[in-house]
């Protein structure tokens, strides 16, 4: 199982904040947008823009291997001045 997180405005876009997945072996986070895209097709929206992620605090590419008890959380990126 694997805990993802939404932040901000695809919080919104989804609709959820937070989702609980049954992850049944090892895949990358690429894998998992496209597994959340044909379970629901809000999730959609994750690939249409700029999209950060992290997994256990610690930002990675989408191309990182997620393992049962790994956090993934999906945010805008942010900018500031």
């Amino acid at each position: 199982m694997i805990t993802i997180r939404l932040f901000a405005r695809l919080r919104e876009q989804i609709g959820q904040p937070l989702l609980q997945w049954e992850l049944s072996e090892p895949m990358t986070i690429r894998a998992l947008l496209d597994a959340l895209i044909t379970d629901d097709f809000r999730w959609q929206t994750l690939t249409e823009t700029e999209v950060l992620c992290a997994v256990n605090h610690q930002q990675v590419t989408f191309e990182q291997v997620l393992k049962s008890g790994d956090e993934v959380a999906f945010f805008p990126p942010v900018t500031g001045g």
